[in-house]
């Protein structure tokens, strides 16, 4: 079994050891466990990795870690709970790839939960739906399954829209019906303007920003805004140090280079209450932020550590915007991942920050929840609040960010409008808009081939 949070399952320091963890407790040779624990390695692309400890590990490379340590027992059912939600597309693919090698070369067998549905529904046999109270909803082929789903891939969706029989489950299916309406067309109806955030005024600027672990260097001379009013979206490979700026700039690791600052100051001029005040932080493991005895103490406590007066009409509202107010007096860490992610994004805005830095802020969420926070954040954005997000969901992206930063072996490979990164960088982009560029959402592909 495969923990939603891969952080929940490791027992031990270091990679190897933790892939090998299972193999001595079986009292295996240690020749066979070397050879298993090598192959693992390799599956999961691990090897460059065997000797890091396992806190260092970016949240991907966690993922992949935790899938090796159970295929390494070579079970016959492998049951996985959300494998890729903190993967980046191409680990994602190659996780899947080895997935679907496994289930057919060696008959394993896989049952898989997953909010991700574009990436998973290619691959499945049969499909399983459930309604919100667990109660079955259908059951069947997953071919036949598609209209049962509550909600639908991208493609899906626009297939749906457009009457497509039947409706695609991949990029390679869409395109059978795309053909020939997508070459005739001479230019793209789009919906949403990506000016809007240039040209206010800089909340957060990043000049040239290094920095690192242990004495190691992860980012090198990374520079980036965040607008009032905007979103900065930031992107790429797992491991590529997105996690890392994020620490950096909330001071958590030093800096060996390049500024910082907030509101035109340089950041080191803030104390620590006065930055958390003005620019809050979700780190991708939202249990680093629940302590307290209920969800809305959680957002109280919040607002006593900066002296701020506790309205609890105010906080109750804040809880029903984020889909929590049934939760209200619920004990955080008995929520599940997706609610304890929106308890953590309630406590870290219940001050009203004017910067906000996300990482992974779908990760756990259904379609229904990533659609209330995007709905969120897009009203936080128009209030004027700057955003940056780390994030591996592309259509979040498409929906929000007005810039994106693509970073790769911790440096800036891309910064540009999303329209223009997505074409420096298809591997990154949603997936509308790899199947008809320029568009990004469904409702844009409709315009352009109708």
């Amino acid at each position: 079994f495969v923990f939603q949070e891969p952080e929940a399952q490791f027992v031990v320091g270091r990679v190897e050891d933790e892939i090998a963890f299972a193999l001595e407790n079986l009292g295996l040779p240690r020749a066979e466990m070397q050879a298993r624990v090598a192959h693992a390695l390799d599956l999961l692309d691990l090897r460059p990795l065997r000797s890091r400890r396992v806190e260092d590990l970016s949240g991907g490379e966690q993922q992949r870690l935790a899938i090796a340590a159970a295929l390494v027992l070579r079970p016959r059912l492998l049951v996985l709970d959300e494998p890729t939600s903190q993967l980046a597309p191409d680990s994602a693919a190659e996780v899947l790839a080895v997935l679907q090698r496994l289930n057919r070369d060696l008959g394993l067998t896989i049952l898989l939960a997953e909010h991700r549905l574009k990436r998973v529904l290619p691959l499945a046999d049969y499909l399983i739906v459930l309604d919100a109270d667990g109660g079955l909803r259908w059951q069947g082929p997953a071919a036949q399954g598609m209209e049962h789903l509550p909600w639908l891939p991208p493609v899906a969706e626009l297939g749906r829209r457009l009457g497509w029989s039947p409706l695609p489950r991949s990029l390679p299916e869409a395109r059978r019906f795309v053909g020939a309406a997508a070459a005739q067309r001479e230019s793209v109806p789009t919906s949403r303007a990506e000016t809007h955030a240039e040209g206010a005024p800089v909340l957060l600027e990043v000049q040239e920003l290094s920095a690192g672990y242990a004495g190691k260097e992860v980012l090198h001379e990374v520079s980036l805004q965040v607008w009032r009013g905007g979103v900065t979206a930031l992107m790429g490979r797992n491991g590529s140090g997105k996690s890392t700026l994020l620490k950096a700039l909330m001071g958590l690791i030093p800096l060996s280079g390049g500024e910082v600052r907030l509101q035109g100051t340089a950041i080191g001029a803030w104390d620590t209450p006065q930055r958390a005040r003005k620019m809050a932080y979700l780190p991708q493991n939202p249990n680093a932020l629940l302590f307290a005895e209920t969800v809305l103490e959680e957002l109280a406590v919040t607002r006593r550590n900066h002296g701020l007066p506790v309205d609890e009409g105010l906080l109750l509202a804040l809880l029903r915007r984020l889909g929590l107010e049934e939760q209200a007096g619920a004990y955080p860490r008995d929520l599940s991942v997706g609610q304890r992610q929106r308890a953590a994004l309630g406590a870290v805005t219940a001050v009203r920050p004017q910067v906000l830095l996300l990482d992974e802020p779908t990760r756990g969420l259904d379609a229904g929840a990533r659609q209330a926070l995007i709905r969120l954040l897009g009203g936080w954005k128009q209030a004027g609040m700057g955003i940056l997000l780390v994030t591996h969901d592309a259509e979040l992206c498409a929906a929000l960010a007005d810039h994106v930063v693509v970073l790769e072996a911790g440096r800036v490979q891309a910064a540009d409008r999303p329209r223009r990164a997505f074409g420096a960088c298809p591997e990154f982009a949603p997936q509308i808009f790899r199947l008809l560029p320029p568009c990004l959402s469904v409702d844009e592909a409709v315009r352009a081939l109708q």
